[in-house]
């Protein structure tokens, strides 16, 4: 599938949309894990955040979807979520993936979990939505009737993605979502990611697989204890043997 085909699946003011994130802190009790962070996307492009396990990056992430503790600015089209429960950040278009795996719900088919994800749109969108995310796992379609936990990995994390897909979201946050799974499926993420910029998505990609990371984004920061020590653009992510240092100071 290409983005042309499905532009469709998303409105004009989606392929505008812009994420900005100002001072985001996260924290569990009173240990502060992130500090200050500020980081922005547009709409189709991806940003990933880069850094080693302990850096940080899920904690950030979560503190961004509300469901880690924390404070900051989040804005995505202009509308602050900062200080909404996670609920209401989905409501107004963020979606999440997080890192863990088992993001599905296992006895379920996979049409039935993808319906679940389509399940707060409006009945007349919800089989536009549905096509788009089929085309763009054609695997999913093949084993739509199949029960989701007999998926592969990379099947199952492809699921994962449809279903946070189901809601339209504006901006998209992937925690890891190699993390696990064999290289071949790299391809089919790559593509998938490359659709979805090009229907105007606001990605953030939360990784430690640098080669991966240097495939798919279009800007960089890196992660350290909590904090941004680095950023840049495509020319260092040509060259990823050069950030690996960044990434394990």
């Amino acid at each position: 599938m290409n983005a042309a085909a499905a532009a469709g699946a998303l409105s004009t003011s989606d392929r505008q949309v812009s994420v900005s994130c100002r001072s985001i802190s996260a924290r569990y009790s009173r240990i502060s894990v992130v500090e200050s962070v500020h980081l922005d996307v547009r709409g189709g492009e991806m940003l990933a955040v880069l850094g080693a396990n302990g850096a940080g990056k899920s904690s950030l992430f979560g503190a961004i979807a509300g469901i880690v503790s924390g404070s900051g600015n989040v804005k995505v089209d202009g509308v602050e979520l900062g200080g909404m429960a996670a609920y209401k950040r989905a409501s107004h278009g963020l979606a999440f993936v997080p890192e863990r795996r088992g993001n599905v719900f296992a006895t379920m088919s996979v049409r039935e979990n993808v319906d679940i994800g389509l399940r707060l749109l409006p009945v007349a969108e919800r089989e536009a939505q549905r096509r788009m995310i089929m085309e763009l796992f054609p695997i999913l379609q093949k084993r739509e009737d199949a029960a989701a936990g007999v998926l592969s990995g990379g099947e199952q994390q492809m699921l994962a993605i449809a279903m946070a897909l189901g809601r339209k979201p504006k901006l998209l946050l992937l925690d890891e979502p190699t993390q696990g799974l064999a290289p071949m499926v790299y391809d089919l993420l790559q593509h998938a990611f490359d659709v979805l910029k090009g229907l105007g998505l606001a990605l953030l990609l939360a990784e430690q697989n640098l080669p991966f990371a240097a495939r798919v984004a279009d800007r960089y920061l890196v992660l350290s204890h909590g904090q941004v020590v680095r950023q840049g653009g495509r020319a260092d992510l040509e060259h990823p043997d050069e950030l690996a240092d960044a990434l394990l100071g």
